[in-house]
């Protein structure tokens, strides 16, 4: 979570705002948002909803997990539209073996 915990004091940053003014206008302890600053624990998702609203940003862009961006999910689909039914279909095998091992990693 340490990363979560550098999105915030990143985005605090960006618009001005100390750790405690966060806290604050999230309706928080300063000490447990400074918890999920120091990645020592994880806020529930209402609360990380609350936080991403303090901070005029998103959850997925504070866990680090925006979805593509229109212009690369419009060059993934030119490039899978070229190919031929096999190729899709290998296309199709190879991103789910990238995403299965990716998760196997993350555990």
């Amino acid at each position: 979570m340490d990363g979560f915990g550098n999105a915030l004091r990143q985005r605090a940053s960006e618009i001005g705002l100390s750790d405690a003014e966060v806290a604050r206008r999230a309706g928080l302890d300063v000490g447990r948002y400074g918890n999920y600053v120091r990645g020592s624990r994880e806020p529930d998702l209402a609360t990380l909803v609350r936080i991403s609203r303090v901070l005029q940003t998103t959850p997925n862009a504070l866990l680090g997990v925006e979805p593509m961006g229109q212009a690369e999910h419009d060059r993934v689909l030119a490039a899978y539209n070229v190919l031929d039914d096999d190729g899709r279909l290998l296309a199709v095998r190879v991103l789910n073996a990238m995403a299965e091992h990716h998760v196997a990693r993350d555990k």
